[in-house]
């Protein structure tokens, strides 16, 4: 677990315990500072990764206008079923079925120079033939008059050549022209239901450019799978794995959880804003979670809350959040100059900045704190997994976060007599129930 990570969950507890963090240290000196305790248990941790998005179908469609022209007809109303290949709305087509008529007129016209052509090609090589006879049979021809029917026979060929490429081009013309006439008329390319419906009769659909996006029509989508698309923190990522388990809680349906598993972690992190520089928001990745099972009453663009777990351990060995500080190697403070003693006015600074900061808590024992490092792994909501430095039983110190804060190895300590007669009673009750087994 990353020490940022551990940081927010500490400064999460604390914010929740503030008026525990108010209480003042009490008594002094020999009778030491009153502290909370509590003992190392093992206990059922469950880390949670928490982000907040919207609800989004899995699947939807946004349709937009492939060409510009005012809208003559809307089939269809926001809220409505609509199955594949219905009819949804249509564009003026007036234009475009001028505009398909001259190309068909283009090929009309290119077929007929193309029989010209064949023709003409047709009338230079019989002449060719002709001029070529003659010479051979009573040289009436000249030479240069063969070899001038012979290139007028090429001429004409070519010709004919380029008439063919003349009707290719204007067959592709009036395949442009229709296909334009046939975006007039939109139709559903999936079955669903029509989320969005942003145009009316007589009004312009406008097309998009590179610059400039053009109008969305509708959308349709498919209601049948819901998910839950949340930006979740680049700290938290690595821990999260395609098919944890998560707990969705949308705004609009106040006391309901609705049950999910990740199916797609993002692969790079959300684009920043415009305007917007990279210290000026943190780096998010998006996660999507598939809802089982959603009501028929859940909307797209809901806001939603998911809780994800990331990981669970049973009978972990654990202690307060509260109870988690750093000191150094002796368990002392890291102390800070006072900066009012510094000659040249410059701020406070650590006075020990090549010591590591060493995580551990405070065990009580004979009415003294005594500073023991441990390893942690997860975090629960209250507790810290620990992975070495104990072995259970021991009584450590959780609170408040003013004593813990202030606290140094072998500082004197004293337990309030409540904490004391309760302790005292659970022993009690422990050695009654071991009796009766007897």
């Amino acid at each position: 677990m990353s020490t940022k990570k551990k940081a927010l969950i500490i400064a999460g507890v604390v914010a929740a315990v503030s008026v525990l963090g108010a209480l003042t240290l009490r008594g002094g000196g020999e009778k030491g500072a009153e502290v909370s305790t509590e003992a190392v248990a093992r206990r059922t941790l469950v880390e949670v990764v928490t982000a907040s998005g919207k609800i989004e179908p899995k699947r939807k469609v946004d349709i937009s206008a492939d060409i510009s022209g005012r809208v003559v007809q809307v089939a269809v109303e926001e809220g409505q079923w609509v199955d594949a290949g219905a009819l949804l709305l249509r564009i003026d087509p007036t234009q475009f079925v001028a505009a398909t008529r001259r190309a068909e007129a283009a090929v009309s016209q290119a077929r007929a120079r193309e029989a010209q052509s064949r023709a003409q090609l047709t009338k230079a090589q019989a002449d060719a033939r002709r001029a070529e006879q003659l010479m051979q049979t009573n040289e009436l021809v000249s030479a240069a008059d063969v070899e001038n029917a012979r290139t007028t026979a090429q001429v004409a060929e070519q010709e004919l050549q380029a008439a063919r490429f003349a009707v290719t081009q204007a067959q592709a013309a009036l395949s442009e022209s229709r296909d334009q006439l046939s975006k007039t008329t939109i139709v559903a390319p999936m079955s669903g239901r029509v989320t969005r419906l942003n145009i009316e009769q007589g009004e312009t659909a406008v097309v998009g450019t590179m610059n400039n996006p053009g109008s969305l029509l509708l959308t349709i989508a498919d209601l049948s799978v819901m998910e839950a698309k949340v930006e979740v923190d680049e700290t938290d990522i690595p821990g999260l794995t395609v098919g944890d388990s998560a707990a969705v809680k949308v705004d609009a349906f106040p006391g309901q959880v609705f049950p999910g598993r990740v199916t797609a972690i993002g692969n790079s992190s959300i684009q920043l804003a415009s305007g917007q520089s990279a210290d000026q928001q943190s780096v998010d990745y998006e996660v999507v979670i598939t809802l089982d099972n959603p009501p028929a009453e859940l909307r797209p663009d809901l806001s939603a809350t998911a809780e994800i777990v990331t990981e669970t351990r049973a009978n972990a060995l654990s202690v307060p959040i509260l109870a988690l500080t750093v000191r150094d190697a002796q368990g002392k403070k890291f102390r800070v100059e006072d900066a009012d003693e510094k000659e040249d006015g410059a701020p406070a600074a650590p006075a020990r900045e090549d010591e590591e900061e060493i995580e551990g808590v405070f065990v009580v024992r004979e009415g003294k704190a005594r500073w023991v490092p441990v390893r942690i792994g997860i975090a629960g909501d209250r507790y810290f997994e620990v992975v070495s430095g104990l072995r259970g039983g021991e009584t450590v110190v959780s609170g408040s976060y003013a004593a813990v804060r202030e606290l140094e190895d072998e500082d004197a300590v004293q337990v309030p007599a409540e904490t004391e007669k309760d302790k005292a009673g659970e022993k009690g009750k422990a050695a009654a129930g071991e009796r009766r087994k007897g």
